[in-house]
Order: structure tokens, then C-alpha cells, then sequence
């Protein structure tokens, strides 16, 4: 199975997929895409880890998704948290060539794990287009990494006040 969860900040996304993945029977790996660069992301971060059980296995990949995925064995259940962050990462390289790589990478290793998926990102196309290059680059980006992992999920779903909308199948 795989899943994608969208929606803005605060829907109730992460909750959501947390709780898939309790019940879904499978021992669960997190990873985690944070980069914690102040006093405020790091409460955030805290604040996610509070919340998880604690048997949870946690990965902190801010670049290397694919990898990460790999590393897990089948029959598990694997949340990544935030998909967004993670483009966010890999922009502040400033590396087109790793941020491709890495993106190519991240889609094969969706459609070819043999483990329960579930990724979580930030819908960041409904709102007013920022200024700044940068800014409307990673809009760009984000949605465009989105219709591609849509395609190939076999779930999507939208959080809108911690309400799922099921946008496929």
C-alpha cells in the first residue's frame, strides 16, 4: 500500500497518518525530513516526538529518502514526515543535479517498496504565489513532486480540518 497525505499547515495530516499506521498492524518506522535550524522547529520537532509511541523506529533523513526507504525491511510500515521539509532540504543545497537525482530516486523507491507507505506533505498550491524565485521554485517543485507520487499511490487523501477528504481511489 501506498498513501499521500496532503494538506496545510495544521490539518491534522501528521495525526492522520500516524494513526493509519497504528493500526495498521505493522511494526512502524518514522522518518523524519526536519532540519532544525531555531529555537521554534526544534519545539516542533519535540513536540512530533512526544506524540509518537515510543516503540516507533525513527529516522532523521533529511536528504537521502530513497535510501532510507530501502534500509527497511518489507512488512513494516513506514510514515515519512514531510515531504515538503525534504524539498525544502534539498533546495538549500543549491545542487539541481542532486536535488533531480534525489527526486528520481525518492519515486522509485515509492513504487517499488514492498513496505506499507504513507507520506505526508504540505499542499502548498491553494494559496496566494509568493514572491521570490526561490519561493515560487519550491511551490513549483512541491506540486510537481505531488502529481507524481499521486499517480503512482494507491490512496490519496486531503486534510482539511483534521477531516480526510479521499481524493483517490
Amino acid at each position: 500500500m501506498r498513501e499521500l497525505i496532503l494538506g496545510g499547515a495544521r490539518s491534522g495530516k501528521s495525526r492522520m497518518a500516524e494513526l493509519k499506521a497504528k493500526n495498521s498492524g505493522l511494526s512502524v518506522t518514522y522518518i523524519a525530513t526536519a532540519t532544525i535550524y531555531d529555537d521554534e522547529m526544534l519545539q516542533r520537532v519535540d513536540r512530533h516526538k512526544n506524540d509518537r509511541p515510543k516503540n516507533w523506529t525513527l529516522i532523521e533523513e533529511p536528504i537521502y529518502l530513497a535510501d532510507a526507504i530501502s534500509s527497511i525491511a518489507s512488512h513494516h510500515c513506514v510514515i515519512i514526515d514531510c515531504l515538503t521539509l525534504w524539498v525544502t532540504n534539498l533546495l538549500m543545497k543549491e545542487d539541481d543535479a542532486l536535488f533531480a537525482e534525489q527526486k528520481i530516486a525518492l519515486i522509485d523507491a515509492f513504487r517499488n517498496s514492498q513496505c506499507h507507505l504513507i507520506l505526508v506533505s504540505n499542499e502548498t498550491g491553494m494559496g496566494v504565489i509568493p514572491l521570490g524565485q526561490v519561493t515560487r521554485r519550491f511551490v513549483d517543485e512541491s506540486g510537481w513532486l505531488h502529481q507524481e507520487i499521486a499517480s503512482i499511490a494507491d490512496q490519496v487523501t486531503l486534510s482539511v480540518a483534521g477531516l480526510p477528504l479521499i481524493l483517490k481511489p
